[in-house]
């Protein structure tokens, strides 16, 4: 079975971005999602290349978005021996539901 995730949520905060040694972009960013009545969950996503590319030039904080990815484990262990887990979302893709139009400005056709 594959490993597929669609997340609707919006964003916390505008995307952080980073490169690679080789200067491969990659955007990170935290995405609140409804997990259940009255509770709010946040899972952090990253999108490499031209999808951080994209996620710097048209996401920002308070955007609603849909991310279509995968899930990625995270595993570590603490000083003391007791190990750890978490998981984020690599994104292959986004749709834009609500945005405040950043990055749309000179009606330009979009890179999606």
């Amino acid at each position: 079975m594959a490993n597929q995730i669609i997340l609707t949520g919006n964003m916390g905060a505008d995307p952080e971005m980073f490169f690679t040694t080789d200067g491969n972009p990659i955007a990170s960013f935290n995405l609140a999602f409804n997990a259940g009545k009255d509770k709010t969950g946040w899972i952090r996503v990253a999108a490499f290349n031209k999808q951080a590319e994209i996620a710097e030039k048209y996401l920002h904080r308070g955007a609603r978005i849909i991310v279509f990815g995968r899930l990625d484990p995270q595993e570590w262990e603490l000083d003391g021996g007791e190990k750890r887990r978490s998981f984020q979302v690599i994104a292959h893709s986004f749709e834009f539901v609500k945005t405040d139009g950043r990055g749309f400005e000179n009606n330009e056709d979009t890179p999606f």
